[in-house]
């Protein structure tokens, strides 16, 4: 993926400085700042609240600089989130009251100026004039505008509506992600997925009018640790039979936030060239409803050999997923993750904001999860409580899809994979919602990618230095 930059630049003579400063030391501050700007603060009535901004001009009345101040208890990344969508157009350059994490700061800041504006036509390009700040050495920050770019596709592919972005463009924005760092990819389509073993994934999509498929990418060198990420690549779920209502429906264009996910953080690790041997895997489809969709009752032969009698055609995603994940089984990787809009389960147990996290090994959970919170990427680790995995049971066939319990559901549909993962594999699983429910500074309503960036430093910052493949290990 290439991309501009339109919210920096990197330089600028007529740049106006951006003031920002902590709430706790605001009046000692002022205290040191002129007679005539200490007087507007005074005039204006202005509060040193987070995030509160002030514009400040000149005796002539125009712009001259403006103040913003920030609780230095609050997250460093969204410090600046609110900027973006608040300042006229324009130059600023930032000028800093403490020490901060700057990196944090232009992350906060680019985030902030996303907005998806691709289908809003002769609005577009007006949207894309906002302010820009200076950053002079912004060429050389290559993980930074990798991490923007990353996060950006995610975005864009989430936002996305589903008549634009099926089955076939998502495996088309997986190809230009895969052929920008030559790495390779093979598709199953449609009735080879039955003559390969995919029989859940064929089933979850064959209804649609675009053909399931499961793509799968391969780069980096072989003699690297093996790290295979998969992802839930629902492009639109109606529920099938089991039809969800319409409040339900609304946003199910986001039920392939996990593949965006993983394709984002797989263009990160590509992108900086990390020492693994990376595997990527996005069962792609459509759980759509015509005369030959999945039923209720229905069994399918996995492509592990285990049977699944379906319980809810709406649990459709646990079932695509333990095709991909038996397939990545199959090469002992040094470390599995998947990542799926999964349950509305997660999201009642935590809220929108943290994805749950599983893992058959509890330690990768923490370690994941305290990394987590220090990036401010937070996610948060529920068990894989083994006992409730008798309830996905089933009478007639190895399992059940759905199960018999109605409460737990992140946990059973956790379960309910872990039954594919040799538990000689260490594998963590992301239950996200892949998306904000409303806009905050940095964070627009739509679609997010929770998690990218805790699993992208868990991955080269932890668990490579345990596989002895990083300097400082």
């Amino acid at each position: 993926m290439v991309m501009d930059f339109p919210f920096f630049t990197a330089s600028s003579e007529q740049a106006i400085p951006l003031l920002l400063q902590d709430t706790d030391s605001f009046e000692t501050w002022l205290e040191q700042q002129s007679g005539y700007l200490k007087n507007w603060i005074t005039t204006t009535g202005f509060e040193p609240k987070h995030q509160a901004i002030l514009r400040i001009p000149n005796p002539e009345g125009e712009l001259e600089k403006v103040l913003v101040t920030f609780n230095p208890k609050k997250e460093t990344i969204w410090t600046l989130g609110h900027l973006p969508q608040s300042l006229p157009r324009g130059e600023y350059k930032l000028v800093v009251s403490r020490t901060l994490d700057r990196k944090a700061l232009l992350l906060g800041w680019a985030l902030g100026a996303y907005s998806f504006n691709q289908l809003k036509g002769t609005s577009a390009e007006k949207e894309k004039q906002g302010p820009r700040l200076v950053v002079e050495d912004f060429d050389q920050l290559t993980e930074l505008k990798t991490m923007i770019e990353a996060i950006t596709l995610v975005r864009d592919l989430v936002n996305s509506p589903a008549n634009l972005l099926g089955p076939e463009r998502l495996e088309d924005e997986v190809r230009k992600v895969a052929k920008t760092h030559g790495a390779r990819i093979e598709v199953t389509l449609g009735d080879k997925l039955l003559k390969q073993g995919f029989g859940a994934i064929y089933a979850v999509g064959k209804a649609a009018a675009e053909a399931p498929r499961l793509i799968d990418v391969r780069w980096g060198d072989a003699k690297n640790p093996k790290i295979t990420l998969v992802g839930k690549g629902v492009c639109f779920d109606s529920g099938g039979l089991d039809l969800k209502p319409s409040s339900g429906m609304r946003l199910m264009k986001k039920d392939m936030g996990g593949a965006a996910l993983v394709l984002g953080l797989a263009q990160v690790i590509m992108s900086l060239k990390l020492p693994v041997s990376l595997r990527v895997l996005i069962p792609a489809v459509e759980n759509a409803v015509s005369g030959n969709a999945m039923r209720p009752g229905d069994v399918y032969t996995t492509y592990s050999g285990k049977t699944v009698e379906i319980g809810n055609t709406d649990a459709e995603g646990r079932l695509i997923l333990c095709d991909a994940l038996a397939f990545a089984a199959e090469e002992d990787p040094h470390l599995l993750i998947d990542c799926a809009t999964l349950t509305g389960a997660a999201r009642v147990a935590l809220g929108p904001d943290l994805p749950a996290v599983f893992t058959n090994q509890e330690d990768l959970g923490r370690d994941l999860v305290a990394l987590s919170h220090r990036l401010e990427d937070p996610l948060w680790q529920l068990p894989l409580w083994r006992p409730y995995g008798d309830s996905m049971k089933s009478k007639i066939a190895d399992l059940d899809n759905a199960g018999s319990m109605t409460t737990a559901g992140a946990i059973t549909a956790a379960l309910f994979m872990d039954a594919f993962v040799k538990d000689t594999i260490p594998w963590i699983h992301v239950d996200t919602v892949a998306w904000n429910m409303t806009s905050r500074p940095g964070r627009p309503e739509g679609g997010e990618a929770l998690g990218l960036r805790a699993l992208f430093y868990f991955i080269r910052d932890e668990f490579l230095k345990t596989q002895g493949h990083l300097s400082g290990a």
